[in-house]
């Protein structure tokens, strides 16, 4: 994979998907413990904007994927990888992008487009109210206490029970490095976003059994312009629900702006 070094000398891996178009690259950010391959090319979604017209590019932020994987927690944060997104957009030379994010991508999508006005369209999956009342993801549901605790754990058995299990697992499952996870987990953005500077129309959506997408409309209410829509699952599958894909598409390739709705 390519990659380019971030400014404090992180190096970022990405990918492209080229072809000829004339609208916006979508460019795609992962959740926590994930990365490009996991959320957006295992489910089909990057096939699926491919075959829609777009091209479309994904990042691996800082301490996942492919990426660099320093083991301080002052090299991560939310807004640490939105500036590794706009710096992305820069080395791609790209003029206007539509930017996608799920849960802790969508909080770094949502902080790009705060500074960033070459998001066009902005979709930001995984999240709800949480933001508006706590800057970030929803710590209410997972502490972020708990994910640092879950993943620096010896022994898995020993937090199995935790609410946090199923990213330990996930983490495990793909090889993840835990020291640098739990970095992340300690450097969660916890302050608040100025919402109403997000210029960018946007699409926010969440699965139906999510708790960490609890009442997304909270989330769009807070934004100039903005849609909900609900797909089926909870946080780790309503990325693979057929209509997550679906909604995603029809947003980016939407020929006018649509107007505010809640469904």
């Amino acid at each position: 994979m390519p990659c380019f070094r971030a400014t404090d000398g992180v190096e970022i891996s990405y990918r492209c998907w080229e072809q000829d178009s004339e609208l916006p690259l979508v460019l795609l950010h992962h959740g926590f413990v994930a990365s490009g391959r996991t959320n957006w090319e295992a489910p089909g979604i990057v096939r699926k904007l491919v075959e829609a017209g777009r091209r479309v590019a994904t990042i691996d932020a800082r301490g996942h994927g492919d990426s660099g994987k320093p083991h301080d927690p002052a090299y991560y944060g939310e807004a640490r990888m939105a500036e590794d997104v706009t710096t992305l957009i820069d080395v791609l030379a790209e003029p206007e992008v539509d930017l996608v994010g799920y849960s802790m991508g969508a909080v770094v999508a949502l902080l790009t487009a705060v500074r960033d006005r070459r998001v066009r369209r902005l979709v930001v999956g995984g999240v709800g109210a949480g933001v508006v009342e706590l800057g970030g993801v929803d710590t209410r549901v997972i502490p972020a206490e708990t994910l640092v605790q879950v993943l620096r754990s010896d022994d898995p058995a020993s937090v199995a029970d935790s609410p946090a299990a199923s990213f330990r697992a996930f983490a495990d499952a793909i090889g993840g490095d835990r020291v640098a996870l739990a970095a992340q987990a300690a450097s969660v953005h916890a302050r608040p976003i100025p919402l109403d500077r997000i210029e960018a129309t946007t699409l926010v959506l969440a699965g139906d059994d999510d708790p960490l997408a609890a009442r997304p409309e909270l989330l769009a209410g807070a934004l100039r312009s903005a849609v909900v829509r609900r797909v089926p699952g909870d946080h780790m599958s309503a990325l693979r629900a057929p209509g997550f894909a679906t909604e995603l598409v029809g947003f980016v390739n939407a020929a006018e702006t649509p107007a505010s709705a809640v469904s």
